[in-house]
């Protein structure tokens, strides 16, 4: 009689007893629960606010990258643009949008008085000015390769790069943006997808935050020397007060951060989709090291750097406004939102959506050495600054919030990328090269899962070599 039950029947029986057990005997199995949970109430609320996504388009991509996933539901509220999720009921957690702001998980904060914080914080935005040539607005005209560009390899790496060779090991790329000379050359998008939507970089927030510390240190209020930085380090016998502006920017605090893909159970997830406090969560690991002999990739890192900004400001709305207003603002990067948590802290490790130009934008503007547009944006010296190789890093590849290596490419020894070139790396396969010596910043965005054939440097590389090196 058991064989007309539906599978659906069993997951759910599964899953409550499952989950239910965890609540009640094994706290550490609840964290699972309220890790899918906040992925999914965070990730549904931004895909359908923010992106403005079509929900079953989420559901079978970014809902469908884990089997716990299949045991949550959500429940979304268009008029108030909130996401709740579950697993039946058991480590309920809520996302909403706020315009500007992007979309937040409430984590126990008062709604209303979210809510209230970011209202009026931004003026509604202008239409987008669709006359001048991209970067100063959005027109985007034909493109005639010129002779000393190979514009046949241009197109057959392009293919490639969208191309879907194993359905087994998909590459999913979203959109491609290149830009040579300081303007678009080529872009394309896959279906779904356009110029003007915002998508998750992950850590290509990261040189975001970089940009954001320069000016900051260019308006005086940090200096890269400066210690004690938080709250938490301030007692004067605790060893953490030590650490300098300098080493988070470095990644070589010295503390101890989980910064595990592979554990559902690591710091990194729990940071982003559990705890209420990003900076506070990180900030109050303690150190594995003393300050400044190790190095270690660290998502936590960035995110107290995030928390160091706030505190530079005597106006939490200020704060909030600060990147629209001194970086997307000018660079006109209408797309970009930086979601905070419900402390009011930007997570400046993985939150920024932004359209591939505007990724390009900001691409731009370090390739550019803080320059834009005829105007110094971030302080001289400050890119130099951020290439700096980390001496503690593995081949020196890592600067400040920079990565100035890719790992190795399977199969093809060192990566063929050019020295100098630089990048933005995120997961799932987000990249934004910079590379001087052609003149080129590449965007890539999409969402290639663990396991799928997508390899930065072995895929980009073939479009790079189609341009040319610029005369010394």
């Amino acid at each position: 009689m058991f064989l007309g039950l539906s599978r659906r029947f069993w997951l759910m029986l599964a899953a409550v007893v499952v989950v239910t057990a965890g609540a009640i005997a094994l706290p550490r199995v609840y964290l699972v629960a309220l890790l899918g949970s906040g992925y999914m109430s965070q990730t549904l609320c931004a895909g359908l606010f923010v992106s403005g996504r079509d929900l079953d388009d989420i559901m079978a991509h970014e809902m469908n990258s884990s089997v716990l996933l299949q045991f949550f539901q959500p429940a979304i509220d268009r008029e108030t643009e909130t996401v709740t999720a579950s697993a039946y009921g058991i480590g309920t957690q809520t996302a909403i949008h706020r315009d500007g702001l992007g979309c937040t998980r409430l984590d126990g904060a008062d709604e209303e008085a979210l809510r209230a914080q970011g209202a009026g914080l931004f003026p509604p935005p202008a239409p987008a000015n669709r006359d001048p040539e991209w970067p100063a607005g959005e027109g985007v005209s034909a493109w005639t390769p010129p002779a000393d560009v190979d514009g046949a390899a241009v197109e057959r790496a392009i293919d490639a790069i969208f191309a879907e060779l194993d359905p087994a090991h998909p590459r999913n790329t979203r959109a491609l943006v290149v830009v040579h000379g300081g303007r678009i050359v080529a872009e394309r998008y896959a279906p779904g997808f356009d110029a003007d939507m915002p998508l998750l970089g992950w850590s290509m927030a990261k040189a975001a935050i970089n940009a954001l510390v320069g000016l900051r240190v260019k308006d005086g209020a940090l200096t890269l020397d400066d210690d004690r930085l938080m709250p938490e380090w301030r007692a004067s016998d605790d060893p953490r007060g030590a650490i300098t502006l300098n080493e988070l920017m470095h990644m070589t605090s010295g503390l101890a951060f989980q910064e595990n893909y592979d554990s559902d159970l690591a710091d990194v997830a729990q940071m982003l989709f559990v705890q209420r406090n990003a900076a506070g969560f990180a900030a109050s690991k303690p150190l594995a090291h003393k300050p400044g002999t190790t190095w270690s990739y660290s998502s936590g890192t960035t995110n107290i750097i995030a928390g160091v900004l706030r505190q530079t400001f005597a106006d939490e709305r200020d704060y909030l406004r600060f990147p629209r207003m001194r970086l997307f603002g000018p660079l006109g990067m209408r797309s970009a939102v930086f979601e905070p948590d419900a402390a009011g802290t930007f997570v400046g490790s993985s939150f920024l959506y932004a359209s591939a130009r505007d990724w390009a934008r900001l691409g731009l503007l370090f390739l550019r050495d803080g320059v834009w547009l005829g105007e110094r944006l971030l302080p001289a010296g400050w890119l130099a600054y951020s290439l700096t190789p980390t001496k503690l890093s593995p081949e020196d590849q890592y600067g400040a919030q920079m990565w100035l290596k890719l790992p190795k490419s399977p199969g093809l020894g060192e990566p063929p990328m050019p020295e100098d070139a630089y990048y933005m790396v995120g997961y799932n396969g987000q990249a934004v090269a910079m590379v001087p010596s052609r003149d080129l910043v590449v965007v890539r965005l999409g969402l290639t899962p663990e396991g799928g054939d997508w390899d930065n440097a072995r895929d980009l590389a073939p479009l790079v070599d189609a341009f040319p090196e610029r005369p010394r």
